[in-house]
């Protein structure tokens, strides 16, 4: 990684968990970026996780592109700023999925915005891209950040997330 990145916190799950979080994020970068890799306890190939942004429920809007097998398709949502996707408990065994979200300028007093990039892993037919961009209406700089599954699942042991400070210098 470039040199303007700054490893801020890790968070690894040593038993199952509901959910990976960042709190009390300094502001002193200029942009964010998460690493994740995830598996959940979701009974299926994949599962949905989301991000939300200082425990806000309301005020998102995205847009996602996806391959599944030989399927491309596109949705929307409004519930979270953006969703991506951890790999499914039915999956091959110990497999995890990467996922890397882009934050930038997480202090100015604009909306939020965040791409995401993630992939499942799965040695069969059935595996799972996404592409995600959305926004956050709030003008708050973000302090903390929640990665949940939305399919009511658990991240197992040693998923992990990464949060960078990046600084635009």
């Amino acid at each position: 990684m470039a040199n303007t990145y700054t490893a801020i916190a890790t968070v690894t799950a040593t038993t199952s968990v509901a959910s990976l979080a960042f709190t009390s994020i300094p502001a002193t970068y200029t942009d964010l970026l998460l690493k994740i890799s995830t598996r959940s306890t979701y009974s299926a190939n994949f599962s949905r996780a989301r991000l939300q942004i200082n425990s806000l429920t309301t005020g998102y809007n995205n847009r996602l592109v996806y391959g599944q097998g030989t399927t491309t398709s596109s949705a929307s949502s409004t519930d979270y700023i953006t969703f991506f996707y951890s790999t499914g408990s039915t999956a091959t065994a110990s497999t995890f999925a990467n996922i890397e979200i882009y934050l930038p300028n997480y202090t100015s007093a604009n909306a939020k915005s965040a791409s995401s990039d993630s992939v499942t892993e799965n040695n069969a037919t059935e595996a799972f891209l996404a592409l995600a961009a959305g926004l956050q209406t709030s003008t708050a700089a973000i302090s903390s950040l929640t990665i949940t599954d939305a399919n009511a699942g658990d991240f197992v042991q040693y998923s992990t997330a990464t949060l960078y400070g990046i600084k635009n210098s």
